[in-house]
């Protein structure tokens, strides 16, 4: 990839612990000031079922798409960088609570297939709590080896999951 191109990413938002819409948006800020990199849109905030223990509260989920000249490794970097400044720490159970989990969706046309970091993100033609978020600015991306969004959301229901007014929700 030659230096200095600019390529879409999407990155999937989520909270549900410490105030989960504030910690979204915290993350909203912080990634509008990623070096070599621009936040261009964001869905709303979606309140959304636990996907793993169901003893836990709602989750806050969300969407953004920027405009990044950050390698693959690198934007995952400061992703990363960003959730160990807001406080993240591992759930002790997969899928459990979190204050916030930002997940590189897809950047560009990029394949990566290394342990822990896989591009596009596997999950992504099943999880509802993303792809109804990014159905919001991004529905006819291309997910390499899945399909369009606007299609994989046909395949997802939207049980348990509910747009937030943006004012007071939590």
């Amino acid at each position: 990839m030659p230096s200095g191109s600019w390529r879409p990413a999407y990155v999937a938002l989520g909270s549900n612990l410490d105030e989960p819409a504030a910690q979204v948006n915290r993350a909203f800020n912080a990634l509008s000031r990623l070096p070599r990199s621009m936040l261009v849109s964001r869905s709303r905030l979606w309140r959304t079922a636990p996907v793993g223990p169901q003893d836990q509260p709602s989750f806050v989920n969300a969407a953004a798409g920027l405009l990044t000249m950050l390698s693959p490794e690198q934007l995952l970097a400061e992703l990363q960088r960003i959730e160990r400044e807001m406080g993240k720490v591992q759930p002790p159970v997969r899928w459990g609570p979190r204050r916030i989990d930002l997940d590189l969706i897809a950047l560009g046309n990029e394949r990566r297939d290394l342990p822990g970091f896989r591009l596009p993100h596997p999950g992504v033609p099943e999880r509802g709590f993303v792809l109804y978020p990014l159905a919001e600015f991004a529905p006819d991306l291309l997910i390499v080896d899945a399909g369009r969004v606007r299609d994989l959301l046909g395949r997802v229901p939207a049980e348990g999951l509910s747009p937030l007014a943006e004012e007071g929700a939590d």
